[in-house]
């Protein structure tokens, strides 16, 4: 929940400017998720550019008296071509279940958008031994019922909640670890051919200075940015390690 109309189209313009010029053979994919009432202007913004975009939230409902909500199909109205579900704000702040998430990702699917699956534990979670039995709970009960098929419109992120907004950064190899395994239980789910292709992106206090070391992890495949993607200056060098 950050910038208004002005600065959403001023970053949105920036980046385009410079994936436009750096990344002109398109080895980097970058989306960006403005909040809701900006979309149709950064979707402006983006108008046959490289760049996606997408929502930070949807409804799990198609339509109806659900007042304050935003659905899918409102969200591909906007032309955005995907959305975040299960983000750690929405879980940890908001109080929503993995349950929650499963319907927010199908009724995403369902229209056509590509998920964006938000896994992580706290730091309460971490110190008691369960980080592996939470991620691989929220993975399971996230894509419970989503078929083979659609697989290659979802993808996973894995934000260690005590790293988010903290300054604290997971060290390379606590992250590498957990996409390791976070493939591994993928691989349960859906076959080690599956597994091998989903993309499965850190987001924890990513930045400039730590970027390299962490993009250079093998099952890391991407990066999920928060603070460091409000300014052009911080957000170019990170881009520009994508993979």
């Amino acid at each position: 929940m950050n910038l208004d109309r002005r600065g959403a189209r001023e970053l949105a313009s920036a980046l385009r400017e410079h994936v436009e010029s750096v990344h002109a053979d398109g080895g980097v994919e970058v989306m960006v998720f403005p909040p809701f009432v900006y979309l149709d202007e950064v979707a402006r913004t983006l108008e046959s550019s490289k760049i996606l975009f997408g929502a930070q939230n949807l409804c799990d409902q198609a339509s109806g008296a659900f007042t304050g909500e935003v659905s899918a199909t409102m969200v591909t109205d906007m032309g955005a071509q995907a959305v975040l579900v299960g983000h750690s704000e929405r879980r940890h702040v908001y109080g929503e279940s993995d349950e929650l998430s499963s319907r927010k990702v199908h009724a995403a699917l369902e229209a056509g958008l590509t998920v964006v699956l938000c896994v992580g534990e706290t730091i309460e979670e971490r110190r008691a031994g369960q980080a592996e039995t939470v991620v691989a709970r929220q993975l399971s009960v996230g894509l419970e019922g989503v078929s083979d098929a659609v697989l290659e419109r979802v993808v996973i992120a894995y934000e260690p909640v005590w790293a988010i907004g903290t300054g604290e950064t997971a060290t390379p190899e606590q992250a590498g670890e957990m996409h390791t395994y976070l493939r591994g239980v993928f691989a349960g789910l859906y076959g080690d051919s599956a597994a091998n292709q989903i993309r499965i992106l850190y987001g924890g206090s990513v930045k400039a200075d730590n970027v390299r070391d962490l993009m250079a992890v093998a099952d890391i495949d991407g990066a999920l940015v928060g603070g460091a993607s409000l300014k052009p200056e911080t957000f170019h060098p990170i881009v520009d390690f994508g993979k």
